[in-house]
């Protein structure tokens, strides 16, 4: 934004659109992960991979909907204070974020190194998609707020 300060308003307008994505993507990746569930146990071909990556898909999908669903009830205009005080929590959850990707990928390469555990490649890999998709959106709001 080119805009010389902000206002409020636009503010908690950037913040909805940002609570709206995280429903959006908690809600596929609940639904994502419960449909690659049900096709592992309906074909019933023992997929150890696919299981564990459709289980951190719901598991973390799940997390999200209650954090997101809990930041939409504390939606409120802030003022400076609470815009600086928005901008540093969404910078820490940028960095939690890509710490979760760091331990995806971590479990990726001992999973793979120990003797292709395909479970753990199966969990590290859904870890990693959804610290990506979370470092996105978190770096959408960091950019749209005005320092």
């Amino acid at each position: 934004m080119l805009v010389q300060g902000q206002w409020a308003d636009t503010l908690l307008d950037v913040e909805r659109l940002h609570v709206l994505k995280l429903l959006v993507w908690a809600a596929l990746s609940v639904g994502v992960g419960t449909a690659m569930i049900a096709l592992v146990r309906v074909r019933r071909f023992g997929s150890t991979l696919l299981t564990q990556f459709a289980i951190q898909s719901v598991a973390w999908g799940l997390i999200e909907l209650v954090v997101a669903t809990g930041m939409r009830r504390g939606l409120q205009l802030r003022d400076l204070a609470g815009a600086v005080s928005l901008d540093r929590f969404v910078w820490l959850n940028i960095g939690l974020d890509l710490s979760s990707i760091a331990v995806g990928v971590t479990l990726v390469v001992v999973g793979w190194r120990l003797e292709r555990r395909l479970g753990l490649i199966g969990a590290g890999a859904g870890v990693v998609i959804q610290g990506c998709a979370l470092t996105l959106f978190h770096l959408q709001l960091a950019s749209a707020i005005v320092r």
